[in-house]
């Protein structure tokens, strides 16, 4: 009976799209139950996963494809829950702010996006830009451009002179007082504008630089710049609004005050403590650790003239630190979600943080784990990403070998499909 079902569900897609895809899978990751399974065809109608089915199934009409990923192991498109798609590492960089304009970065935010895609991400959460990464979100869900899905979050929120002021290191001409509507926060009545204000520009989440940072224009990297009052009228806002809640930190103080103002994320958590990593526990919330920005930094740090004077000695102190902290954090229990910091290190490049995640001792599958199934969970797409199960999207993506037995497979994805179309084979 259930196959004469699905036989139904198979003629009735047929009719509906004209064509189904066969995916014949040599091995296939079950990222709900952390299992490689082996010989599976899936079967995708439209955008979405008909079936998976044991087996080489073959098609049933004449128009049907099928793709032989027989020598492959196949898996849910990956999620990275922190990039940056305006940006991207140059010694140019600080210059280009007053030699650009947005138009300038649109276009290369569009190069980033497609190899970002490339690289076996269908999903990314934008952690802060000027406001293009709205645009570009909504290019890619209209099909004007190639990428991944984005959930951005438009502008990161800052204080005055914080690691997010967007006027820091600028002339006193060019300084003057940004406050809500440029995301910079003074206050309780500030916080709640500047989170309407995301909202209005189009925002999907809200980003908070709970602690002074390392590519700033600022002398610390890790003072706390904002009040646990202001954090929660933040997070209360943006409750009412349907937006979780990232912070940027690397100090411990920042991060303690931004878990009780109920942020959902912490982003590097770079000298987070044992007591921050019980808390983390307790309410529930999730280090996103981005070691390969962390590597990156200290690496470029070393090369003279690459990053402002006033940058160099943060990056060479924080940098190193990153893995040893997640280390720590996830044999402490502590939940974890996978984000690189792309744009920091180059796009594209964002499997890379898979090697250094197991190097630091999480197993392989769970390395997987937390750039699909937790992502998922987060950004309220439980059903739709991050496994291959029928109804979720065809988002799918394969290795040249198993990433339980070589992680640096991650590292060269071979095909990719995001909804149903095949961007990469």
């Amino acid at each position: 009976m259930k196959k004469l079902i699905q036989l139904c569900i198979l003629t009735l897609s047929v009719f509906a799209f004209g064509q189904n895809t066969y995916l014949h899978c040599g091995k296939l990751i079950d990222t709900k139950e952390g299992k490689v399974l082996t010989n599976k065809t899936i079967i995708v109608s439209g955008k979405k996963i008909l079936s998976v089915e044991d087996g080489f199934v073959g098609p049933k009409t004449p128009e049907d494809i099928v793709i032989d990923l027989k020598d492959k192991t196949v898996m849910p498109g990956l999620t990275d829950m922190h990039v940056h798609m305006e940006m991207e590492t140059s010694p140019n960089a600080y210059s280009e702010g007053f030699s650009l304009n947005d138009a300038d970065f649109a276009f290369k935010s569009l190069h980033n996006a497609e190899v970002t895609l490339m690289a076996g991400f269908t999903t990314v959460r934008d952690l802060g830009g000027s406001g293009i990464n709205v645009s570009l979100r909504n290019a890619i869900n209209q099909g004007l451009v190639v990428g991944p899905r984005i959930f951005t979050a438009e502008k990161s929120l800052a204080t005055t002179g914080d690691h997010a002021d967007p006027t820091n290191g600028t002339n006193k001409e060019l300084m003057g007082d940004p406050g809500p509507k440029e995301g910079v926060v003074n206050g309780v009545e500030d916080a709640a504008k500047a989170v309407r204000q995301r909202y209005k520009n189009g925002a999907d989440l809200i980003k908070i630089t709970a602690t002074g940072g390392v590519l700033s224009v600022a002398k610390s990297g890790q003072n706390p710049q904002f009040t646990v009052e202001e954090i929660k009228a933040i997070c209360d806002t943006a409750k009412d609004y349907g937006f979780h809640v990232a912070a940027h930190a690397h100090g411990d103080e920042g991060m303690q005050r931004a878990i009780l103002g109920g942020v959902k994320t912490i982003e590097h958590g770079t000298l987070m403590s044992n007591e921050t990593m019980e808390l983390m526990k307790k309410h529930d919330a999730y280090l996103v650790p981005t070691i390969t920005a962390g590597k990156t930094v200290a690496d470029n740090a070393k090369i003279e003239g690459y990053y402002p004077e006033v940058v160099v000695p943060k990056a060479l102190e924080i940098g190193p630190k990153i893995q040893d902290t997640f280390g720590r954090a996830y044999k402490k229990g502590v939940g974890i979600v996978f984000g690189t910091d792309a744009g920091v290190f180059f796009h594209g490049e964002n499997g890379r943080e898979f090697a250094y995640m197991v190097e630091a001792g999480m197993p392989a599958m769970k390395s997987i784990q937390s750039a699909t199934i937790t992502p998922a969970v987060i950004l309220k797409m439980e059903q739709e990403i991050g496994q291959i199960n029928p109804g979720f999207f065809a988002d799918i993506i394969a290795t040249h070998d198993d990433p339980t037995i070589n992680i640096k497979t991650m590292e060269a994805v071979a095909f990719v499909m995001k909804e149903g179309k095949v961007y990469k084979n």
